[in-house]
């Protein structure tokens, strides 16, 4: 199909209400996708950009899942809704074979019933008939467009963050749609998955594949669109091209963030992107971030001072997945961390970065016990947590998920936030700690009446992030934190994480956002080859 023979999508939108809900999410927005066109969606947090991402792809269907007032239009046959029982009916298997959506959540786009990559990567070809040889060879095809041709046998469970995210793109592009809605395609990406995902793109629209992209962030890619639409409160405040908008007063209101791009030169590789906001474009180093203080005595001083005791400590940390290295046969232990050292003192901000699958996530989980080394030792406070159950290493050491949905469950905001913090703080203590936490990251207004599943992706990190700095552990480790968030978001994460450490917490992030890094952590590590080392 060449691009002159591709449908193009168009919508117009009066609005679109959750049932249930009384204030639409969506208000008055317009929308056309033009053949082999990049378009970006430009919005913060609860902006609707997501709202509108499912409309278009037909994962919010008209009367099933909302009231919807308006028109979508593909290849020329233009549907009415009124917001009445009559109304027509997308068929979702026929609109989904020419409109493709990659949700925010890369894991809500798995089948889950699939055993390797491969058999992930084929389910959407079994499920239209596909002869077999051709879907091999689509699959083989995809793979390498998305940098998964070495994991086609991998377990999709074990996959890390940036590499669900590139399977989650494969499954939406194997089957060549028309049309292919992107969510924040580049979050938790390592430069090179980001490099590979953007030339994906690049390559789609120039077949004749429309693109469009949802973002909170005006980055690199956006700025390759031909189009930007501005969403605030499920309205259109703005649109126009990329040069009409940069910079404009509509953009700077709406949250969206406007990264810093640009490399450092005699750096080393760290595999990890330059996408962070710097407040006035200044980059910071060393004890100078942002009015994050050095840590404090004891962190690197000499003399008459007395050394202070280790928030964090790793000895001779070393830790594999699967396989029996005793057995000359069967799978063989794939080795993640090698005779690790790390020291973090209280008051100290320190940054991981490293590539994609390198093992950072399987780190943090060593800190509070979910993991334990097959050699070596944590400590947490000075003392060995060997041995020591998870429940109460937990009390000391806070964790951040990578995916918040992890450690959502309760039935409001307040409640996740006091879950637990009862039994550390009693229950006059309990409720005050939880509503300085929600306060701390932006959602006191949402406490007591809205559930944490209606939060937009970015407020559920936050309010997950609040769990776990309402029990004001001595050890905070943050596994990408900045993913999704707008700039409202960043900001309220960048105080939270300041005001831990001036409260003498040990905090550890896995980021591949180096600009933050450099602007938030007192030091810099990179986990390559199983080994942690200074950059």
């Amino acid at each position: 199909m060449t691009a002159a023979t591709r449908t193009a999508l168009r919508a117009s939108i009066g609005s679109f209400t959750f049932h249930g809900e009384n204030r639409p999410a969506l208000g008055s927005a317009a929308l056309s996708v033009t053949p082999g066109a990049l378009t970006a969606v430009l919005g913060g947090s609860g902006s609707g950009k997501s709202t509108l991402g499912k409309l278009l792809a037909g994962w919010l269907r008209a009367g099933h899942s909302g009231e919807f007032r308006g028109s979508l239009e593909l290849d020329g046959t233009r549907l009415e809704f009124q917001g009445a029982p009559d109304d027509p009916r997308l068929n979702p298997a026929e609109w989904s074979r020419r409109v493709a959506y990659v949700p925010q959540d890369a894991a809500a786009m798995l089948s889950t019933v699939r055993a390797t990559v491969a058999e992930e990567l084929a389910f959407g070809l079994e499920n239209r008939a596909t002869p077999r040889a051709a879907m091999l060879r689509a699959v083989e095809r995809t793979a390498a467009r998305v940098g998964l041709s070495g994991l086609l046998d991998r377990d999709p469970a074990t996959l890390s963050g940036g590499e669900l995210r590139r399977l989650a793109v494969g499954c939406a592009v194997i089957a060549e749609p028309d049309i292919l809605i992107l969510d924040e395609p580049l979050a938790s990406l390592d430069g090179a998955g980001a490099a590979q995902i953007e030339a994906l793109i690049r390559g789609l629209c120039g077949a004749g594949t429309g693109v469009v992209l949802l973002s909170q962030a005006a980055d690199r890619l956006a700025g390759e669109a031909t189009h930007w639409t501005v969403l605030v409160g499920g309205v259109v405040t703005a649109e126009g091209t990329p040069a009409q908008l940069a910079g404009s007063a509509e953009l700077e209101r709406s949250g969206v963030l406007v990264p810093v791009v640009g490399g450092r030169g005699g750096e080393p590789d760290t595999g990890d992107r330059e996408t962070g906001v710097l407040e006035g474009g200044a980059q910071k180093t060393g004890a100078q971030k942002d009015g994050v203080a050095a840590p404090g005595p004891g962190a690197g001083t000499h003399g008459a001072v007395a050394p202070v005791m280790a928030g964090l400590e790793l000895n001779g940390v070393s830790f594999c997945y699967g396989g029996d290295s005793r057995r000359r046969v069967g799978p063989q232990p794939v080795l993640v961390l090698q005779n690790v050292n790390l020291t973090v003192r209280p008051g100290e901000i320190v940054a991981v970065t490293g590539a994609n699958g390198t093992g950072k996530s399987t780190l943090l989980r060593h800190f509070n016990g979910l993991l334990r080394p097959a050699a070596g030792e944590v400590r947490v406070c000075g003392r060995n947590i060997t041995g020591v159950p998870v429940g109460t290493v937990a009390a000391s050491v806070g964790l951040l998920f990578q995916h918040p949905r992890d450690q959502l469950f309760e039935r409001t905001v307040l409640r996740e936030t006091l879950f637990g913090l009862r039994e550390l703080f009693g229950k006059a203590g309990a409720e005050g700690k939880a509503r300085a936490a929600l306060a701390a990251v932006g959602l006191s207004a949402a406490a007591e009446t809205v559930h944490p599943a209606e939060l937009p992706s970015s407020q559920q990190r936050l309010l997950a992030l609040a769990t776990v700095l309402a029990r004001e552990p001595a050890v905070l480790a943050l596994d990408e934190p900045t993913v999704g968030l707008d700039r409202t978001g960043l900001e309220h994460l960048g105080r939270a994480v300041k005001a831990a450490a001036a409260r003498g917490t040990a905090v550890v992030m896995v980021t591949h956002d180096l600009a933050y890094a450099r602007a938030t952590a007192h030091r810099i590590l990179q986990l390559d080859a199983g080994n942690l080392r200074e950059i």
